[in-house]
């Protein structure tokens, strides 16, 4: 038997994609049309990836202000190819999320904050409130993979929620290959 905080958790789930349902549903029928236009389909952590073909190679070659690499439609990811959607996961997943808590509205949203950005002169893209969240989150997994790359050590998390240096604070703690 499930413990009650684990079915709250199943339950919690099931209503997400249900809220983001009709987002889905938009995302599967233009996934569909990538299918037929030559693209493919694959699923990662509970979300559809449709990438490439015509469709994926139309798409990279429009003009700079409406090409994209990746677009999140509720529980589908739609992209130009396989390398972009690897690059853009952590990026598009935010988004999944935010489809999640903002359900059929999510997309009237999107577009209000890209329209009150443009009002004052902003970036649509930019400075849209959810792509600043997305942003957020994939500039501090950037900065995370970079630390593991260069230290070898997973950096740790400040009380305040703010990454620091796996040797920060650590004293007479030498960098490998510095001086003393």
């Amino acid at each position: 038997m499930r413990s009650p905080s684990s079915a709250r958790r199943i339950a919690s789930r099931l209503l997400a994609r249900a809220w983001a349902a009709p987002n889905t549903l938009l995302g599967v029928l233009v996934g569909l049309a990538m299918l037929c236009l030559g693209g493919r389909v694959r699923y990662v952590a509970g979300v559809a990836e449709f990438r490439g073909g015509l469709a994926g190679r139309f798409v990279a070659c429009l003009p700079h202000p409406v090409r994209f690499g990746a677009m999140t439609l509720g529980h589908v990811i739609v992209g130009v190819d396989a390398a972009t959607l690897r690059a853009l996961r952590a990026h598009e997943h935010v988004h999944v999320r935010q489809y999640e808590r903002w359900g059929p509205f999510f997309l009237p949203a999107y577009a209000l904050s890209s329209a009150w950005a443009a009002a004052r002169g902003r970036s649509v893209y930019a400075d849209n409130r959810f792509e600043r969240e997305a942003l957020a989150v994939e500039a501090t997994r950037r900065m995370r993979r970079d630390v593991t790359r260069s230290t070898g050590q997973v950096p740790m998390r400040r009380r305040d929620g703010t990454l620091r240096r796996p040797l920060d604070g650590m004293r007479g703690a030498a960098q490998v290959g510095s001086a003393r």
